[in-house]
């Protein structure tokens, strides 16, 4: 039984029933199909290309960026709209992944998305990544620290030169 039916079982109908159906989608709970990978090597369902908006490059080439192909962010740590990353715990969202610096001139990146519920409300609070939605936490290398982020959430690799970071 999906929603629609459900709702309509529930005595929902006409306008009533496209408010409530209306009110309960929005787009940071949506699911993405996983990326399977078949024993030949073909690969079926998921995403199969992503892109980046703001003042963060994607390069959507195999450019070679501090020594990194086809890195998922770049970041220019010059720019002002990037400022929060110069000073220890700043951090910014970029393209559904929260970067922080962690450290002087060590970053950490992780996904947006809480792995307790799909909520793109992560951030960074004091040395852990932490889902404002529920209070679920996570190490910086992505692991969970409580039963609400017991599944951890994806974390990326980081390199920098000083002026730029690459998120890979």
């Amino acid at each position: 039984m999906n929603r629609y039916h459900f709702l309509k079982a529930m005595g929902f109908r006409g306008a009533a029933l496209m408010a409530v159906m209306a009110s309960c989608v929005k787009p940071e709970d949506t699911y993405v199909d996983a990326l399977t990978l078949a024993k030949d090597g073909t690969t079926s369902g998921g995403p199969v290309s992503a892109t980046v908006a703001g003042p963060v490059s994607s390069t959507g080439t195999t450019a070679d960026v501090l020594g990194i192909k086809n890195p998922l962010l770049t970041i220019d740590l010059t720019s002002s709209t990037n400022a929060a990353l110069r000073s220890v715990g700043g951090y910014l969202v970029k393209s559904s992944i929260v970067v922080a610096q962690t450290s002087a001139g060590v970053y950490a990146a992780v996904t947006q998305t809480c792995s307790h519920e799909p909520k793109k409300q992560v951030v960074y609070n004091v040395n852990e990544f932490y889902c404002t939605a529920h209070g679920a936490r996570f190490n910086l290398d992505g692991s969970g620290k409580n039963s609400l982020g017991s599944r951890g959430i994806a974390a990326y690799k980081t390199i920098s030169d000083g002026k730029t970071l690459v998120v890979y």
